[in-house]
């Protein structure tokens, strides 16, 4: 049987830049595959799939509520690999996990496990009870030099855990922390807004 590999980090860790360099190697190869994403995620373009290193490909399919994977022509694909799958329904990844099975192609999704409030995304929860394979990508805490776990989102320099979860950002908007960091900096912001309230 195929597997369904997630391999998920912080912000910063180059899953991405790790993707791209898969992709790379099939097509090197010979190989077909096909690369998705959420439609949501527009960054760096609504269909490119690209790294902080500038290492860049065009996606095949824009993941979108609509979209029905079941439906797509798998002829001659030798893996399917999704970037930012943290923010794919659980419905898609059942979908995924249906065409590892029904398909035989091995799909490889990479992702952030938590937001920055440290709850699952939908797309990473239910990787998690699924997948065949966890992997973690590893980086180190932006403050310190221990093992990033969270991904801390700054406003104005300052840590914050309020707002909508899904706000797509880069390196000035999102750190990778360590939990101690982490647990630091919201103690500094709500100090920070106690000082600014009395």
């Amino acid at each position: 049987m195929a597997k369904l590999y997630f391999r998920y980090g912080t912000v910063g860790s180059a899953k991405t830049l790790n993707l791209l360099a898969v992709a790379h190697n099939y097509r090197q190869q010979g190989k077909k595959i096909l690369l998705l994403k959420p439609d949501l995620d527009i960054r760096f373009g609504k269909e490119n799939i690209r790294s902080r290193a500038g290492l860049e490909m065009v996606a095949d399919i824009l993941i979108t509520m609509d979209t029905d994977l079941l439906e797509v022509d798998f002829t001659d694909i030798s893996c399917i690999l999704v970037d930012e799958v943290q923010f794919v329904s659980a419905h898609h990844i059942d979908q995924l996990r249906e065409i590892t099975l029904s398909r035989q192609i091995p799909i490889i999704c990479y992702g952030l496990r938590t937001d920055f409030k440290t709850k699952l995304f939908e797309g990473s929860r239910r990787l998690m009870e699924l997948a065949d394979s966890i992997e973690e990508v590893k980086a180190t805490c932006h403050f310190c030099n221990r093992k990033s776990i969270l991904n801390l989102r700054h406003v104005d320099g300052v840590a914050c855990f309020d707002g909508p979860v899904v706000q797509l950002g880069t390196e000035e908007r999102y750190y990778p922390t360590c939990y101690s960091c982490y647990a630091d900096q919201i103690e500094k912001s709500k100090q920070k807004a106690f000082a600014g309230v009395s």
